[in-house]
């Protein structure tokens, strides 16, 4: 994205957004954001504008649009850091500039409408009806709500790029926005796989069409897992002092769980006296157990008597719900910052050292793959290739002859 627009009204900020991930995922961390899913913008107080343009605009050059009492469109553009604080000046209560001191090609004032150059978000050409439809046939299947969520999200996707009805997209449609998926880098190879398997879900059961049941699906990246060590571990662990954040990460870490399992274990899935977490409807809507640690017992005993946890592990802000995925990935991130770990790794690493970690002190693989539930061996033998130089203990030549 080229440049991040925001639209400042009376009592807040709108920031239409064409899907970014990494400009996505940083407007999130700033918080205070409401986002809509409908018109694909952020919405902020006004009150925080300085704070905004100040934070957004360290990576993205900004362009602030504002209409005065007048009716006039008054753009302040903000496209090196040092003018934010040369040019502007706000005052904390108030709602409008007390002065501008930019220089004039950076300071425009107009009295016609202004026009956009691109649409901020195309017309929805996904139908109410079908929506509908789909939802209906996903629920009767006992798919998971995120599978309901996704599988929508990507058919009102390629309905509202290609600008077509679902009635009107045809067999090259569909790899034209594939490709175009590919070409924006904006998608990995298992979004991309993902899409396709909604659009096909979608023609084949609701339209009764098979124009998409012949096509290839993109060749997955073979990546190895991003893997911490021991010591960089006890670093991550060591340099938290939130014990409910400490217990997340502990958990994440020593059962191997993913994340959206983690944050919605329940006081009632630990088993202390088997010493056996139970995680309830995990990926593909199945059950199973993982072994609890000795210390991360004690811990949760610990943890559940001083914070009277009834429900809820990791209750959120509202305590009647569970702590986000967003929120425990950004706990993840700033632990890893505060032990000043290098490695670029998402909380999901704490699962791949899990995993790393066991095959290493000679676990068997098909017992691994049981407590992460994984369906397909395969999926397990990746830790192998990581693995594998201390479980087969393998030396370089280089080492025997110096």
């Amino acid at each position: 994205m080229d440049v991040v627009y925001l639209f400042c009204e009376s009592d807040r900020v709108r920031i239409p957004l064409d899907y970014d991930p990494k400009l996505f995922s940083s407007i999130l961390r700033f918080g205070g954001s409401k986002w809509d899913k409908t018109r694909y913008e952020f919405s902020f107080r006004r009150d925080v504008i300085l704070e905004l343009i100040n934070y957004i605009s360290k990576t993205v050059p900004c362009l602030q649009i504002e209409e005065d009492s007048t009716g006039k469109i008054q753009f302040f553009g903000f496209f090196e850091r040092p003018w934010l604080n040369n040019y502007m000046n706000y005052s904390a209560n108030s709602k409008r500039p007390l002065k501008k001191e930019s220089p004039t090609e950076n300071f425009t004032s107009f009295n016609q409408p202004f026009n956009f150059p691109k649409p901020v978000s195309l017309p929805e050409k996904f139908p109410e009806h079908l929506r509908a439809k789909l939802e209906a046939e996903l629920r009767a299947r006992k798919y998971s709500p995120r599978t309901q969520r996704i599988y929508i999200f990507f058919n009102r996707l390629i309905c509202r790029s290609l600008q077509k009805t679902p009635e009107e997209i045809s067999s090259e449609d569909v790899t034209n926005f594939l490709a175009d998926m590919d070409k924006n880098g904006k998608y990995s190879v298992s979004a991309m796989n993902l899409a396709l398997s909604a659009i096909k879900f979608f023609f084949k059961n609701i339209l009764n069409s098979d124009i998409v049941e012949d096509r290839h699906r993109p060749r997955q990246d073979e990546r190895l897992p991003m893997v911490l060590s021991a010591e960089e571990i006890k670093k991550i662990l060591s340099h938290e002092k939130n014990p409910k954040h400490r217990l997340l990460l502990m958990l994440s870490y020593s059962s191997g769980l993913r994340v959206s399992e983690v944050v919605a274990l329940k006081k009632e899935h630990i088993d202390f006296s088997r010493k056996v977490i139970y995680i309830r409807l995990g990926k593909g809507r199945k059950d199973r157990s993982t072994l609890l640690s000795e210390k991360a017992a004690q811990f949760i005993e610990e943890y559940c008597k001083y914070f009277d946890i009834q429900t809820w592990l990791f209750p959120g802000q509202k305590t009647n719900r569970h702590l986000t995925i967003r929120s425990a990935q950004n706990i993840f991130d700033k632990a890893v910052r505060r032990a000043k770990i290098q490695k670029e790794i998402s909380i999901h690493g704490l699962r791949h050292s899990f995993a790393t970690h066991l095959l290493e002190t000679g676990t068997d693989i098909r017992y691994i793959q049981s407590l992460l539930g994984h369906a397909n061996i395969r999926t397990t033998e990746r830790y192998a290739h990581v693995a594998r130089r201390s479980v087969l203990k393998i030396k370089s030549p280089l080492d025997n002859i110096l």
